[in-house]
């Protein structure tokens, strides 16, 4: 088999020659379809996440071990089981969870796997998607694609998941206006088409990149802002019907898209912060009581908003983002392509691509 790992932190990754898996136990190996390309792996890359203030989470500290195949969005069909799996149905086609948990304590039997504090996360604890094989620990992680096409249904293990997990933390009274999001990268887009699967309004997007404002109209946001406009505040409270936003999702995770979501925010609104850019919180303590305000996070889903999401997925109800195919020797490449900015939607590799 064939992978694509990080050798070291801070490094380009390498191609290696594994020999084939074999599994064992409850195990499933898999052979690669697609594989989707994530801002999380550009981390794993770097060996880190900038927590601002000059502190550093560094993964070699938290015990990450190299080499280590990147990429936790990963579409394949099953070619080996382990002796427990049961019966699998091999001429299916699979997305896999990849938040997996240690499989036995309190948070993973009640299917949030993603918050255990033992975690085996693919592409980040355990070899991940990034080749042409991958082994996953129990085919409870397995969900049939149906008739979706692989490099659509790849995303959904992470982007789709992650965008889904935070909606669902805003339901009720913050869906009775547009909502705000920043960030029209993968996320932003499959959040978009999501509150449309969702029956929810349509939302107000904040990038600083045109190409991805454009992007995020096509996909149906009532209208897009540019954070970078000295009136800012004002265009979006006027794109949000009048007033500011009850509900923000900010996708990148930044000092500066932080204070801007923080600043748009009414008596009473909620921020769900996602992405990872990286740095400290700008906020005013006291103001986070003035205004009182609900600030909290998202990461990635649970193993039951996983199949939830999948079942949605399947009726076709979810449009697809714009993706690109790359073939699985470019991953470094491609890689270096997010890291510029220059993917609109998502990027997925491919063993098959040429």
């Amino acid at each position: 088999m064939q992978c694509q790992c990080i050798q070291h932190f801070g490094q380009p990754l390498a191609s290696e020659q594994r020999p084939d898996m074999t599994p064992t136990g409850t195990e499933v190996i898999l052979e690669v379809v697609a594989a989707g390309v994530c801002h999380t792996d550009l981390h794993m890359r770097e060996g880190g996440v900038d927590l601002g203030r000059g502190e550093r989470l560094n993964y070699a500290d938290r015990g990450i071990k190299l080499p280590l195949t990147v990429g936790h969005e990963t579409v394949g069909r099953v070619i080996a089981a382990g002796p427990d799996a049961g019966e699998i149905d091999m001429s299916r086609t699979y997305v896999v969870f990849p938040w997996c948990g240690c499989g036995d304590c309190e948070l993973c039997r009640r299917g949030d796997e993603n918050l255990c504090a033992t975690p085996r996360y693919l592409g980040i604890h355990v070899d991940g998607g990034y080749a042409t094989q991958l082994r996953i620990a129990h085919p409870r992680y397995l969900f049939d694609i149906g008739d979706m096409d692989p490099a659509r249904a790849a995303p959904l293990a992470c982007s789709g998941l992650t965008t889904f997990s935070a909606l669902k933390k805003l339901e009720g009274s913050y869906f009775e206006q547009a909502p705000l999001l920043i960030g029209a990268g993968g996320l932003g887009l499959m959040c978009i088409r999501l509150l449309a699967a969702l029956g929810a309004q349509a939302p107000v997007v904040a990038d600083i990149d045109p190409a991805k404002r454009a992007a995020a109209l096509e996909a149906g946001a009532v209208a897009v802002i540019d954070p970078a406009d000295p009136e800012v505040l004002q265009q979006i409270t006027h794109a949000c019907g009048g007033r500011p936003p009850r509900a923000i999702l900010d996708f990148v995770g930044a000092e500066a898209t932080a204070k801007l979501a923080f600043d748009a925010l009414p008596r009473n609104g909620k921020l769900v912060t996602v992405g990872l850019f990286g740095g400290a919180a700008p906020w005013s303590l006291p103001m986070i009581t003035l205004k009182s305000v609900h600030i909290m996070g998202s990461y990635v889903g649970s193993l039951t908003e996983f199949a939830e999401l999948i079942e949605i997925a399947r009726t076709g109800a979810i449009d697809a983002i714009p993706s690109t195919l790359f073939p699985l020797e470019q991953a470094e490449e491609t890689l270096n392509l997010l890291e510029a900015g220059k993917v609109l939607g998502r990027a997925v590799l491919s063993p098959a691509a040429r």
